[in-house]
């Protein structure tokens, strides 16, 4: 889902490409041509997908535990079925992702046990409580809004299934914006006390949003390989820039304040500026010392082990069905 992923160091050895495929493989890329799972790809491309795609698939699923917690708690019929039918898109998404990153070579058992020992990340972005019900709204607004920013080139990335899993993708999480938002601005119009609680949530959530897109350019490593093969198509800081034009103007619409006392808008280059974004605190959740990286890694385990006679279940099934269906030709072979 994230631009983060693709900033992830890349501990796996390299090797030696044959030049002539890499060379076609470039060229490839460079005419907008689309990489499928059968084509020939360099190594560092798959893995580099591998990350990317799996930790967005992460981040689906994770990402639906700050929000399940409010399905009970919403404050009216109409919200709860939103949320629920939000969450249940996540789901599927997730779902999606799975079967793109299983095209590369990988099954989706060993993606999810790297998920659950801790060595694949998912975004930084669900290590934040919500709080209050204005934090739902506000992860509709800013969360899924910085995502669309993210997710919609991904809809022209270099390789064939993810681009387009995310077609689709990008259509609900749309509609997630637009409902998040809609959400904050009954509270931003109601009670001045439903005002404020929505002040409170833009004022948690505003900084780490902007850390969603990942690191400055000038420290991200694999951006420029990623963008060359056309996995990625803007840079971090352009996608956060385009997202900051975008949402400043909203905030305004609401009457909520932006919570940077730098924030200016330049004249000459058009674009909404703002001050220093707290770097240390975005390697902190990344290293697994967030607010509750630790609760969102035990509620995954714990699903994970309370649905293992699921999974059974299915397998057993599936095996019963493979028995009739060979008992049942070998009788018509006879």
């Amino acid at each position: 889902m994230y631009a983060q992923a693709l900033d992830q160091k890349d501990k796996a050895p390299s090797r030696i490409e044959d030049p002539v495929k890499l060379a076609a493989f470039e060229a490839h890329c460079a005419a907008d041509d689309k990489i499928e799972p059968k084509d020939w790809m360099p190594e560092a491309y798959r893995r580099t997908l591998v990350r990317q795609v799996s930790q967005h698939a992460h981040s689906e699923v994770i990402g639906m535990q700050p929000e399940g917690n409010w399905v009970t708690r919403a404050p009216s019929l109409k919200r709860k079925a939103i949320l629920i039918s939000k969450i249940q898109d996540e789901a599927g998404h997730g779902l999606y992702l799975y079967s793109a990153a299983e095209t590369l070579g990988v099954s989706r058992e060993e993606l999810n046990d790297q998920l659950l020992a801790g060595k694949a990340k998912y975004s930084s972005i669900f290590n934040y409580p919500t709080l209050t019900w204005a934090d739902i709204g506000t992860i509709g607004w800013l969360v899924d809004g910085a995502a669309i920013m993210n997710q919609i080139p991904l809809c022209r990335t270099s390789f064939g299934p993810y681009s387009r899993a995310m077609i689709r993708i990008c259509k609900e999480e749309s509609f997630h914006q637009r409902q998040g938002y809609e959400a904050v601005m009954v509270l931003a119009r109601g009670t001045p006390e439903q005002k404020a609680m929505a002040q409170d949530a833009l004022n948690r959530w505003w900084w780490p949003c902007l850390m969603m897109f990942g690191p400055p350019d000038a420290v991200s490593e694999h951006s420029e390989t990623s963008m060359r093969w056309r996995i990625k198509r803007f840079s971090n800081d352009a996608l956060r820039q385009k997202f900051i034009d975008a949402t400043v103007p909203q905030a305004h619409f609401l009457g909520l304040t932006i919570p940077d006392p730098d924030l200016r808008f330049n004249e000459a280059s058009g674009h909404w500026e703002i001050g220093a974004i707290d770097w240390d605190e975005f390697k902190r959740v990344l290293a697994g010392e967030g607010p509750c990286n630790r609760q969102r890694m035990k509620v995954r385990r714990a699903a994970h082990e309370n649905g293992a006679w699921v999974r059974e279940a299915a397998l057993a099934h599936a095996e019963k069905r493979a028995r009739r269906k060979q008992a049942a030709a070998l009788q018509a072979a006879e």
